[in-house]
């Protein structure tokens, strides 16, 4: 989508500190952190929220849940982090572009 900010940082139309990228994916560090670090991972494919997923989306929803891990480790989460996906305006999201933030290095609040 043309205006969405997630689709501009993906095609690099927007600078971000990329952590990460491929065909698929990207993951940067969030400019609002609420941890001491703080990332997130999306899809280049503009995927409104995680409701919009669909059964072809599977593979891509793997790859993003095993990035994660990979990355907290090389941030030097070695003691956990959590992730969150927030889904509609009611679910807390914001940029309506699937994206699933990383956060860890501190105490984070329980769920």
């Amino acid at each position: 989508m043309s205006d969405c900010i997630f689709c501009k940082i993906a095609q690099g139309e927007i600078p971000s500190k990329k952590l990460y990228e491929d065909s698929d994916l990207v993951a940067f560090h969030d400019i609002n952190p609420a941890a001491p670090v703080h990332f997130l991972i999306v899809p280049k494919e503009h995927i409104a929220s995680l409701e919009e997923a669909h059964a072809r989306h599977e593979m891509l929803l793997g790859r993003i849940l095993l990035l994660a891990p990979m990355l907290a480790k090389e941030l030097g989460l070695t003691d956990g982090f959590k992730t969150v996906i927030n889904t509609g305006k009611g679910g807390g999201q914001v940029v309506f572009h699937l994206h699933v933030h990383v956060l860890g290095g501190g105490k984070l609040a329980h769920v």
